[in-house]
């Protein structure tokens, strides 16, 4: 009797519910709890109706947070309550859903435990149950929170649309991002025009997709035309991240291609693409050399570098800032920088935008380094549905935990 009451308080269960049993299997290290529900009538949860009990459903098992280290299970023979409608209805208990095979405590610490370790094999292992049961609890609790999630609350001036390599082969995600939050708002398979069509529908009213002011994003087409059609009022920022990084792909570029003539360029590609701060002795004094010189790749970082100054420019001074480069950048005659200066020519209004606005990828592209972590200590996700359970789960700022 001393066992079934302190488990009656341990479990904290509504009035008229108490633990009938108590067994164990001490070759299995499992306990075994049996609550029995006393009440005649019970207050059917949806109309508010006192109803009679009808009869009890065949008994079934959760999974329960350990004892020690004991696994432990409750099992119920759960009511049913016959409505005012003469619909007769299963009761839900207090400590679980009658649709899973676990307790609210249990799905808690599974969620904790996979926010810490983000490794469901772990999980499962730590939680000594099967992968199934903790990859379910991943789904079930992001659409949970998905489903909680109360997008009028937050202010849909800024956006960030990125893509991510989900698989080998050329497959894509594409991962919409609310700055202000740090948020990932949603994920779409693949990075046509029509998925990142379906990703906008899905994340925004119509009024909303009006009222965003600013979006950034590369220079994917599929990107720009989406923006244009859908979110009439919004401007376009290409992130500065990327412009850099396709300068920096020229410079490279043109110290492969300088080098089968110059042997002294050999080695020298991060002297040329690291931070000036952040260049070791040997890398500084080989950059010395290489941009006292008058080889073709010292002129293309000095392209980058005079593009970098152009950041922040204001509005009114922004555009003619650009042109100005632009025309110098053309005038050295470099076909590798060439190639990148028509490039952002050809998506002028993004890569002013870019410079005279604050408004950047940068976080998108953190979240987009986290996402690969989650690749990486996941060893990938083979299915589409479980990446973005996943990138959901841990990056998408909802509430996961179930109510009891």
């Amino acid at each position: 009797m001393f066992t079934e009451n302190f488990f009656n308080l341990l479990l904290d269960l509504e009035s008229g519910w108490e633990v009938k049993s108590v067994s164990t299997s001490l070759d299995k290290g499992e306990v075994f709890l049996e609550i029995k529900c006393n009440l005649n009538k019970i207050i059917d949860k949806e109309t508010g109706d006192l109803c009679a009990v009808y009869d009890h459903a065949p008994l079934r098992s959760w999974r329960h947070l350990d004892t020690m280290q004991y696994k432990t299970f409750i099992s119920c023979s759960l009511p049913r309550i016959k409505t005012s409608k003469g619909k007769v209805k299963t009761v839900q208990p207090n400590w679980a859903s009658s649709f899973e095979r676990h307790t609210h405590l249990f799905e808690h610490a599974v969620i904790d435990l996979l926010k810490a370790s983000k490794n469901q094999t772990k999980t499962a292992e730590l939680m000594r149950c099967g992968f199934n049961v903790i990859n379910r609890i991943m789904h079930s609790s992001s659409e949970r929170g998905m489903k909680r999630r109360s997008l009028e609350e937050l202010k849909f001036d800024h956006l960030s649309i990125d893509e991510k390599s989900f698989k080998k082969g050329h497959k894509y995600i594409t991962v919409l991002s609310h700055p202000r939050s740090g948020c990932v708002l949603e994920v779409e398979e693949d990075r046509t025009k029509e998925s990142c069509k379906r990703l906008l529908n899905k994340s925004l009213t119509t009024e909303q997709q009006q009222n965003v002011n600013t979006i950034s994003m590369d220079m994917w087409k599929a990107f720009i035309n989406t923006a244009k059609e859908m979110l009439t009022n919004a401007a376009i920022v290409h992130d500065r991240f990327h412009l850099i990084k396709y300068l920096n792909d020229a410079i490279d570029k043109v110290r492969r291609r300088e080098v089968k003539q110059h042997e002294e360029l050999k080695n020298s590609r991060y002297a040329l693409l690291k931070n000036q701060a952040n260049l070791t002795d040997k890398q500084r004094i080989l950059f010395d050399m290489i941009s006292s010189s008058n080889y073709e790749v010292s002129k293309a970082w000095q392209v980058r570098e005079n593009f970098k100054d152009l950041f922040s420019s204001d509005q009114s001074s922004g555009f003619v800032l650009y042109m100005r480069w632009a025309s110098d950048s053309l005038k050295r005659n470099i076909k590798e920088v060439t190639k990148i200066v028509t490039m952002f020519n050809n998506h002028i209004v993004g890569v002013v935008n870019a410079l005279t606005m604050d408004y950047n990828n940068a976080m998108a592209e953190r979240l987009n380094g986290k996402i690969q972590e989650l690749k990486t200590v996941g060893r990938g996700y083979r299915t589409f549905q479980n990446f973005r359970s996943a990138i959901l789960f841990f990056y998408g700022g909802l509430n996961l935990y179930p109510l009891n």
